[in-house]
């Protein structure tokens, strides 16, 4: 793995504890694992008026994972499902080499940049993503 895709930003925001842990008051939940690495990521989401008000994360993986999942948090609060998506479809594009990076509220993001040339990694960047977005389902968005 190069030495690029650890860069110094993407390990402080792995390091990011501001919304590490379970939330006690919450209307959705989802965990979601990644099979092929082991990662596994619990989102939980409090949500008022259809837009999330507070978010708490868990994850047990890489530091791609939980930067990720940090870069997500940083953001999430106050997005309605469609944003959310959005967000997420965006950041795949990203890593798929289809867009250049977020810029805006999403500008963490372009941390990620150099994983888009290790495939095998794009999920360790998106399983947070995957778990918001699966939450916010369960809740019936």
């Amino acid at each position: 793995m190069s030495a690029d895709l650890y860069e110094k930003r993407l390990l402080a925001l792995a390091r990011d504890e501001e919304h590490v842990g379970r939330l006690t008051s919450l209307q959705a939940t989802a965990t979601v694992d990644n099979p092929l690495c082991g990662d596994v990521v619990t989102i939980d989401l409090a949500i008022e008026a259809g837009r999330i008000s507070k978010i708490g994360t868990v994850v047990r993986g890489c530091i791609l994972c939980a930067a990720s999942a940090a870069a997500l948090s940083g953001q999430a609060v106050g997005l309605d499902a469609t944003e959310l998506r959005a967000a997420a479809a965006s950041l795949q594009a990203m890593l798929a080499d289809e867009v250049a990076a977020p810029e805006g509220d999403w500008r963490d993001l372009a941390v990620f940049t150099p994983v888009a040339g290790h495939k095998s990694r794009h999920r360790c960047v998106t399983l947070p993503f995957e778990a918001a977005c699966k939450a916010l389902e369960n809740a019936g968005d």
